[in-house]
């Protein structure tokens, strides 16, 4: 009998779904998972918005209906109407490898001029004074530190530095690192947090849990060692150094790795819980953790601060972004006083 024609295994081998390969070039560029997450729904949305056509069959039009129906018919924000547009141009840029020169020509919606909402000092203190263990030390980091809610929750233990009163944010806005201070009034209650911390990691090693996320591969060039010790050997991912200082409470598992984890904490909470703290302060203002940061730049400008000197620890490429905070330092419309007032 003959030999059935079998087809080659090597060329039949499907090519990768064009999410996946979205997905891949993402990560190799080492963007974050949220932006993946953001980038691939984008693209997704494209996609149906013309019917599942591939998007390499489609032009300049094409993109101009769909961004302009996000902002007409969605009425979306021109910062999220500008998000779609970059997931776009990673698609046909990275992805597609189509350079088309019109894409650039796409009106790039502008986003409102606004000046951040900022707190004053008793504010900030009355705020806090209603906010209570891990919600507590996250905020007085945004406030005492400058810093950003992700850049917070993202904190391991290696990064603070308690005898220099310092904490290095890693990987900021822009992939950038930089050095904040640690506020003396949260040194005593993060040294007990951390306390803490350390009990729960310990539970976790002893359940043969205890991994954490690490970037850039970093596990595989730090590997658990075949014949661990106290201690060292048990691979980066699993020392304390690496370990969250804000974990989550339950483990879970890693989309991209499948392993089992324990987490930072879900940023949400610490947005609800001083959403709630500002109600429960009676405040007007439309405050979120994020004018923690305001505030904390516009007070030291307030007691006098270089302005170089603020724009470093707050971590801004140029100073200009860091001017917008200078407009506390003029009372009520530009220092002029109200005839009313005569």
């Amino acid at each position: 009998m003959a030999t059935p024609n079998l087809p080659d295994k090597s060329t039949t081998t499907k090519s990768p779904e064009l999410l996946d390969q979205v997905r891949d070039k993402l990560r190799v560029k080492h963007y974050a998972i949220r932006t993946e997450q953001t980038y691939v729904d984008w693209i997704k949305r494209f996609i149906f918005f013309h019917d599942k056509r591939h998007p390499k069959d489609l032009g300049a039009q094409d993109v101009e209906a769909f961004l302009t129906h996000l902002a007409v018919a969605g009425k979306v924000a021109a910062s999220t109407q500008n998000q779609a547009k970059s997931a776009l141009l990673f698609l046909y840029r990275e992805v597609l490898e189509i350079q088309l020169p019109w894409l650039d020509n796409v009106t790039q919606a502008k986003a409102p001029k606004r000046l951040p909402v900022v707190l004053t000092v008793s504010e900030v203190q009355s705020v806090l004074s209603r906010l209570s263990g891990t919600h507590l030390l996250i905020a007085s980091l945004l406030y005492g530190g400058g810093m950003r809610l992700m850049e917070a929750v993202r904190l391991r233990v290696k990064d603070v530095d308690f005898a220099r009163h310092e904490i290095i944010v890693r990987e900021g806005k822009g992939f950038k690192d930089r050095v904040t201070m640690l506020p003396e009034a949260v040194v005593a209650p993060l040294k007990a947090h951390l306390a803490k911390v350390k009990a729960l990691h310990e539970e976790d090693l002893a359940q043969g849990f205890g991994e954490v996320y690490l970037p850039f591969a970093l596990d595989k060039k730090y590997p658990p060692s075949p014949h661990p010790s106290p201690t060292r050997g048990e691979g980066a991912a699993r020392e304390w150094g690496w370990q969250y200082i804000f974990p989550s409470k339950n483990l879970s598992v890693d989309p991209r790795s499948g392993k089992t984890r324990r987490h930072h904490v879900d940023e949400k909470g610490v947005q609800r819980a001083v959403k709630q703290a500002v109600r429960d302060a009676e405040l007007t203002k439309p405050a979120t953790p994020h004018t923690l940061r305001h505030s904390f730049a516009t007070h030291l400008l307030q007691s006098g601060y270089d302005i170089r000197t603020v724009q470093e620890l707050l971590g801004h490429s140029d100073v200009s972004t860091t001017m917008i905070y200078t407009h506390v330092l003029n009372k009520g419309g530009k220092g002029v006083i109200s005839p009313l007032d005569r």
